[in-house]
């Protein structure tokens, strides 16, 4: 839908996946000359005021991490109506397309599992609580796991425990 359009002073390239949520690109960043991620919010949720504070937590609890196994985010954007995300570009494949192939090798799964309870560690000590964790939110990288994808996420005061919920945040 948004191939060979801009979004600000991103120039869409392709696109790359689609979700509950909406959209991810691959776009190239006119500014810095990147390749970059976009993750637009689908323009019937954008005008549910609900989705777009999920699309906005997202945004305040991956920036509040900052970890060699958790997509980085780079900015939040809004541009003609439709509202988006900017994210680390990854090349490689999610863990659930890996584990299609066939069985990981022992060592290369302890490997994998102590990068993703890494980031999980990380974002735990910053109070966010991911709670999408499944193979498809894993981006399998030529530097290892990288974990995607908060659109679940809890944020509660750095320390907390984050396992006591006063109001859903999901129905």
């Amino acid at each position: 839908k948004f191939v060979g359009q801009r979004l600000g002073s991103f120039e869409i390239l392709s696109l790359l996946g689609a979700g509950g949520m909406g959209e991810v690109y691959k776009a190239r960043d006119t500014r810095l000359d990147r390749a970059v991620a976009i993750k637009v919010l689908s323009p019937h949720l954008a005008l549910d005021e609900a989705f777009r504070a999920r699309f906005d937590r997202e945004a305040k609890a991956i920036s509040q991490l900052s970890h060699p196994h958790i997509c980085a985010l780079h900015d939040v954007g809004h541009h003609d109506d439709v509202h988006f995300l900017v994210l680390e570009y990854l090349e490689g494949e999610t863990l659930a397309t890996r584990i299609a192939r066939g069985a990981i090798p022992v060592d290369q799964a302890i490997t994998l599992a102590v990068e993703i309870c890494g980031a999980l560690d990380n974002a735990h000590r910053h109070g966010v609580t991911h709670r999408d964790l499944k193979p498809g939110n894993v981006m399998l990288t030529k530097t290892g796991a990288k974990l995607l994808d908060f659109g679940l996420a809890k944020s509660s005061p750095a320390g907390a425990d984050g396992m006591t919920m006063t109001s859903p945040i999901t129905a």
